[in-house]
């Protein structure tokens, strides 16, 4: 991905989205449910900042190395 600033949005529906700042593409949303929501006690909008900001640092680690990585076509549990 070109270097370019990006921003971190809250859209009216509630999703949390980071996007290029120069358009309006959406490159990750963000969509934490009501209980979640009231689990972080108001909190989630701070949650996704950091998750983004892990998110971007190890694309760019990704980006430097020469490892691609091969998923089949199932679900996978993360974690």
């Amino acid at each position: 991905m070109p270097t370019s600033f990006l921003e971190i949005v809250e859209l009216p529906d509630g999703r949390i989205v980071l996007r290029r700042a120069e358009d309006e593409e959406v490159l990750v949303t963000l969509d934490f449910s009501d209980d979640a929501k009231l689990f972080l006690q108001g909190q989630h909008v701070e949650i996704a900042k950091a998750m983004f900001n892990v998110g971007v640092q190890m694309a760019g680690r990704m980006s430097e190395g020469d490892g691609e990585i091969e998923y089949e076509d199932e679900p996978r549990v993360l974690h």
